[in-house]
């Protein structure tokens, strides 16, 4: 899978002068809603396993019952309370989740069971709910029906309020001093639910990562309407991550940094500070619509990268005028089976609708050896980002290929889509691939399914053999998307997300300038439409030396489309094409020679 080195790994030469930043740990995870949080960590233990059971004596038996029913009080008041508070800001259908935690908190036999443990065994009230709450969990997940486990769940975020309420209560009566509070930490967190995205207080937390959790359950659908940070999927991370911690949420590109140095932190602070109140993008306002300019008035397409739903809605909300690369992986990666031309037609038609009317590009899925997909590669290869990926994978494994293609034909039936091929080397993979996609219509023709009959079908231009072959390639594909960051590392036999090598990438290499400008004249020579992406291609002067090679549509992230479009809009072209003539004729980088000064701790003149 394409996985696009951070765009805070490599010094901005606009914004500091100095040693690249320490990135700290970097963990990966799912998104489930993007956006930008960083500040210290609060471990949310497990309170259904806290302990030894701890029993009271008879005497105390009323206490624990009058205890019970103050904190069901006090959680359906919270749950009111946060229902009033969300109306208007969630959509209604969402907000009717709150309703069945109401319910399950006047649910007799929830009350019953917990009431008899206190009654009959002499349970402590967190000890009896701990073992209802489990019971019902265990027993629910036997079941392999959706809408129990989706239950077990919520009943298990009711039994936590519950719990939370109660050590809130005597927290309070002994007078401690109040911890870190949720509003201006993150939380971490084994599993994903609902009580854990607002304080007891329900005021909204600024981000979560958790190691569990779907990206269809309750908690996932209001962590992306409330337009919380949110990760999951973060495997062995309550080890990896101490209370207190210092750590950078980016939801967006599914990185949590921890402890992170200094200069990192300000440059994501000052990246957060570009946010609203409410985690969005402050990307809302009539200056999306008009079609972006250079200074001096040349017209600039700009389209949306996306790799998950919730970008696309963003996409669709800041009226971008289509999705120019939608990276299809996340279905492949979140179960070990693949997924079925169900899940996925019904996924692609979401991405559709979260931008209505206006095209949009799938790539297929790009998975190396090193994603742990056992169904496209039986054990990791010696060299993955060289061995079977992209379109390579594809051919290879050609019922994963056919089923995504069904699954684009079906939900592309009344729409503009397109597809863009991974990876692609030569003609021969991508005269293949139209051989097989002729196959496909036929059998959804039989099945009697409607489909989408013509697609546009273009390449993803990522090594140098592509170079050599444009001319035979454009004339072949209906257009050429560049990823510049892939095709940098093969030009320059570089790892991308090594940071010894981040000024490099920060800045186009002359040789890479060359083979740019060639990509462009041979693309034009055969009326090709051309488009970039990329972290690199927003870095730095990146954008400015693209335009002066004469790239004039990009994809970009909708969460950094203001900041780019800033760059686009200061640039003027003249200087632009005569910046890339200079550069372009030198012998080597600038940047890596000034790089070389910085770590032997001199500064050029």
């Amino acid at each position: 899978m394409e996985v696009e080195p951070d765009p805070a790994a490599a010094t901005d030469p606009e914004t500091q002068v100095g040693p690249i930043p320490d990135s700290g740990v970097v963990l990966r995870g799912q998104t489930v809603a993007p956006g930008l949080a960083l500040g210290p960590v609060r471990l949310q233990i497990d309170e259904m396993s806290r302990g030894p059971v701890e029993r009271i004596p008879a005497d105390a038996v009323d206490r624990e019952l009058n205890r019970f029913r103050q904190a069901l009080i006090a959680a359906r008041t919270q749950l009111e309370d946060l229902r009033d508070k969300l109306r208007g800001r969630v959509p209604e259908d969402e907000a009717r989740i709150l309703d069945t935690h109401t319910t399950y908190l006047r649910d007799s036999v929830f009350i019953a069971d917990v009431e008899h443990l206190i009654l009959n065994e002499r349970l402590r009230l967190e000890a009896a709910i701990a073992k209802v709450i489990g019971d019902f969990d265990r027993i629910f997940r036997l079941v392999q029906n959706a809408t129990l486990r989706q239950s077990a769940i919520d009943l298990r975020d009711v039994g936590l309020r519950v719990l939370r309420n109660l050590a809130s209560e005597e927290s309070d009566s002994r007078g401690d001093e109040p911890s870190s509070t949720l509003e201006d930490a993150l939380l971490v967190a084994r599993k994903l639910s609902i009580v854990d995205l607002f304080t007891l207080r329900n005021e909204r937390i600024q981000g979560i990562a958790t190691e569990e959790g779907g990206l269809t359950g309750h908690a996932a659908i209001f962590a992306r309407s409330m337009r919380i940070p949110t990760l999951i999927g973060i495997e062995g991370l309550c080890q990896q991550v101490s209370e207190g911690d210092f750590v950078i949420l980016d939801a967006t590109e599914g990185t949590l940094r921890v402890n992170p140095g200094i200069q990192l932190r300000r440059q994501y602070a000052q990246t957060a500070r570009t946010t609203e109140d409410e985690g969005r993008p402050s990307l809302h306002g009539d200056w999306t619509r008009p079609t972006p300019r250079l200074k001096d008035g040349l017209e600039v397409e700009v389209l949306a990268s996306c790799g998950n739903l919730p970008e696309a809605q963003q996409a669709g909300e800041i009226g971008l005028p289509g999705i120019g690369l939608y990276r299809t992986e996340l279905l492949y990666l979140v179960d070990p089976l693949p997924p079925s031309r169900d899940a996925l037609s019904h996924h692609y038609r979401a991405v559709i609708s979260a931008i209505p009317g206006q095209p949009v590009t799938f790539r297929l899925v790009n998975i190396d050896s090193s994603m742990g997909v056992p169904y496209l590669h039986m054990e990791r290869e010696k060299n993955p980002n060289l061995g079977r990926v992209g379109i390579r994978a594809l051919l290879a494994n050609e019922g994963v290929l056919r089923r995504q293609l069904e699954a684009l034909l079906i939900a592309g039936a009344k729409s503009d889509l397109r597809v863009a091929v991974p990876f692609v080397i030569d003609v021969q993979e991508f005269s293949r691939l139209r051989e097989i996609l002729v196959d496909v219509r036929q059998v959804l023709r039989r099945d009697g399914l409607p489909y989408r009959e013509s697609i546009d079908l273009g390449i993803v231009l990522e090594t140098p053999a592509a170079i050599f072959g444009l001319d035979d390639l454009a004339a072949e594909a209906d257009f050429v998307a560049v990823n510049l960051d892939a095709l940098q590392q093969h030009l320059l036999c570089m790892d991308r997300n090594d940071t010894e090598f981040a000024r490099t990438f920060a800045s186009l290499h002359p040789f890479c300038l060359r083979a740019l400008q060639e990509i462009v004249v041979r693309a034009n020579a055969a009326s090709t439409p051309l488009s970039v992406f990329g972290v690199s291609s927003r870095q730095g002067e990146n954008t400015e030396l693209l335009l002066g090679c004469g790239f004039r549509s990009f994809c970009v992230p909708p969460a950094l489309l203001e900041p780019f479009l800033e760059r686009v809009q200061a640039c003027e072209l003249a200087k632009a094409v005569e910046l890339v003539e200079r550069r372009a004729a030198e012998s080597g980088s600038s940047q890596a020679d000034r790089f070389a000064g910085y770590r032997h701790g001199y500064s050029p003149p």
